[in-house]
């Protein structure tokens, strides 16, 4: 078994515990799905794969072997992604979400912006992004040419992804052939964008895993089924160039050369806060052995650091993420416990899953977990668990787990975990997972269930296959909502069966599942008659807000082709913002080209200040240009751009840096990014930073 409890437990000695300011409590924060609404405009409903017909097959014959077992599919009633993004640019977040083949994906645009009321319509079909006869997977976005607006990238699954170039005019155009991303026939499953090699321009990384039209992959392969990932370099005029080989990215820890892995979900992140954006990708090791079980490990987090310039050396088995093999989904990422090092988190299959197809795991060996950066060594994460154990303080064992935020849902100034989805795995489908926040209690990465956040809608989400999780806020009140998408759904008059392994935890009264095959003897099922084959929907989950506590909102800008000397792209993504609230603890988010599974969050980043009525931003671009804004006021939504001038110089005079910092805040007015006001309190935040410096 490939971990070591003396790591694990370096946190309980290395994690520094920090106080987070006040918090005004006037009443908890809950969740409420707006969707069911038919006046809010949203009817999604997730379309069957063509692949769901292998399955209908199989339930007609009088048993299911283990061999016809490996046979079926996996997610045959698809896999839908979610993106938040303002394609049109009238300030409010709109929703694109992915469909199976026959139906359009969905482009739902807010009217909140007009009305005030959360209200969409659908503008796939004038927007020209329906992508109708694709099995569409998941989706990300970015400005990819630096001209001001979102361009969407939708997956296939097993056939061609689609490039959508934003034409600023409400439409798209699908660029596909001409700019050579994704051309591939994989199982694309997410991807994510950030500029690798430093020249202002989003690159693009697609996380594969197999042909979905078996589960040999999963069951009866370890590398042999398995597709290698993509990385694609931007060239300038929408055009890519396939850098998979050449970049590094290939070269996985503990798996052969020239196999792929079953990844799940990637994220362009600069963990280590150098200036560059690296690479993650969650693998999962799915229902083989691992060593310790006389098996081969090939479930890791697996971890790209970048040279500066685009090339990448594998620094798993270095960074300790590779003392347990499992099954990670996802991954997101903050600092959990105000220590100034960037954590994660992963979703994972949960503890509850394997043992019902007789797979004995101790328990927190599949849990979703959070790992945290230690100081000493650098470059090294840990989890935190009861010592001698894998098991996780507080939730012994976790539900299944797909798409995640990492997200200050109460506002209180730390970051805290939501996460949602369920499986269907054959021979059942999970519904462990009633949607899942988990409180960080007082910026220390101690975390506990917050049952009552989600319970309005508990049994809803439990009876959906959620995959795609988005996160933003839809009605610009300061607190972050939730949007999901599913494949399919359970009907409300089946009955669901307790899951057969208790441990212990919070999350045993929820853990439950549909049997869709019944045991009759060993390694042999009986179609049950009972099937989860409603299409799925999207949930629109919105915070109640309302709690008393305070918040700000970040938007980053990069300055290419904007201030002389700007080196990052229009979105800014790849930066890492950092805020402190007044009286608290710094706390940091990544803003992030596709992230979660499948999907994208807003780019906009929140922050809560519990009772604090300020504080300080910072935000640390690539390339290691930090920008500074003091005094931002609770309530606040303002834009840091990306000022090319190091306020910690040593090289020039404070006369020089403020020449430097006027004439890129000027072009910054001039471009219309910014007015007059904040072009005055750019330049006095910079000159007050260069006094705290020298």
């Amino acid at each position: 078994m490939r971990y070591s409890v003396r790591l694990l437990a370096r946190c309980l000695s290395a994690c520094v515990v920090v106080a987070a300011p006040a918090i005004a409590f006037a009443a908890p924060i809950t969740y409420s799905d707006i969707a069911k609404n038919p006046a809010t405009g949203i009817t999604y409903r997730r379309g069957k794969s063509s692949i769901d017909a292998i399955y209908d097959a199989i339930k007609t014959k009088p048993f299911m072997s283990f061999e016809e077992l490996y046979a079926s599919p996996f997610k045959p009633r698809g896999a839908p992604g979610v993106a938040l993004l303002d394609y049109d640019r009238d300030g409010d977040l709109d929703i694109y979400v992915t469909n199976g083949p026959g139906r359009a994906n969905s482009l739902y645009r807010s009217e909140f912006k007009q009305t005030g009321q959360l209200r969409f319509t659908d503008v796939a079909g004038s927007a020209g992004v329906t992508a109708t006869d694709q099995d569409s997977t998941g989706t990300c976005f970015g400005d990819i040419d630096n001209d001001g607006d979102e361009d969407i990238l939708v997956l296939g699954r097993m056939e061609h992804s689609r490039l959508f170039r934003n034409d600023a005019n409400g439409t798209f155009t699908d660029i596909s052939s001409t700019a050579h991303v994704g051309l591939t026939v994989r199982g694309h499953n997410s991807c994510t964008m950030g500029d690798i090699n430093g020249d202002g321009l989003l690159d693009i990384f697609i996380a594969n895993s197999f042909d979905w039209s078996s589960l040999q992959a999963i069951f009866n392969n370890l590398f042999g089924y398995s597709h290698q990932n993509e990385l694609y370099v931007n060239q300038g005029g929408n055009v890519f160039a396939d850098a998979s080989s050449s970049s590094g990215v290939l070269a996985l820890f503990n798996i052969p050369e020239g196999d792929g892995t079953i990844t799940w979900a990637a994220s362009m992140v600069d963990y280590d806060l150098d200036g560059d954006v690296d690479i993650f990708h969650a693998d999962d090791h799915a229902a083989m052995p691992t060593s310790g079980f006389a098996g081969v490990d090939r479930g890791f987090m697996q971890i790209h650091k970048n040279d500066g310039t685009g090339h990448f050396t594998n620094v798993t088995d270095q960074s300790g993420s590779a003392t347990i093999s499992s099954s990670w989904m996802a991954t997101g990422f903050a600092d959990f416990n105000c220590d100034g090092l960037m954590d994660f988190f992963a979703t994972s299959v949960g503890d509850y899953i394997n043992p019902q197809f007789g797979i004995a795991k101790p328990p927190g060996f599949d849990s979703s977990r959070w790992h945290l950066a230690l100081q000493d060594p650098p470059g090294v994460f840990t989890t935190p668990t009861i010592p001698g154990t894998l098991t996780i303080p507080n939730l012994i064992a976790t539900p299944f787990g797909w798409g995640e935020g990492m997200i200050d849902y109460d506002n209180d100034g730390d970051t805290d975990v939501a996460y949602y989805g369920n499986m269907g795995a054959v021979a059942f489908v999970s519904a462990d997972n009633p949607g899942i926040i988990l409180r960080n209690d007082g910026c220390n990465a101690e975390f506990t269930w917050d049952e009552a956040a989600t319970a309005a809608d508990a049994e809803f989400s439990s009876r959906q296959t959620i995959e795609g999780v988005a996160m933003g806020d839809l009605n610009n009140d300061g607190f972050t909502d939730i949007v999901h998408a599913s494949g399919q759904f359970i009907g409300s008059a089946i009955p669901l069966v307790p899951m057969s392994n208790q441990y212990g935890g919070p999350f045993d009264a929820t853990a439950r599942f549909l049997p869709t095959f019944i045991p009759i003897g060993p390694f042999e099922w009986e179609w049950s008659g009972k099937a989860a084959e409603e299409d799925g929907f999207l949930g629109i989950k919105v915070n109640s807000a309302g709690n008393g506590n305070k918040w700000v909102k970040i938007n980053v800008k990069g300055g290419k082709g904007i201030a002389t000397s700007g080196k990052n792209n229009r979105d800014g993504i790849g930066a890492v913002v950092m805020f402190t609230p007044e009286g608290g603890s710094q706390v940091m988010s990544p803003v992030l080209g596709g992230s979660s599974y499948a999907s994208q969050h807003s780019l906009t980043q929140g922050f809560g200040l519990g009772a604090a009525t300020k504080g300080t931003a910072e935000v640390l671009y690539g390339g290691g240009i930090r920008t500074r804004l003091y005094s931002v006021a609770a309530g606040e939504t303002v834009t840091v751009p990306e000022i090319p001038c190091d306020f910690t110089s040593t090289t020039t005079t404070l006369a020089k840096f403020k020449m430097c910092v006027n004439k890129a805040v000027g072009e910054y007015k001039t471009a219309g990014i910014i007015d007059n006001a904040l072009k005055q309190r750019l330049l006095d935040s910079a000159v007050k930073a260069w006094g705290e410096n020298h």
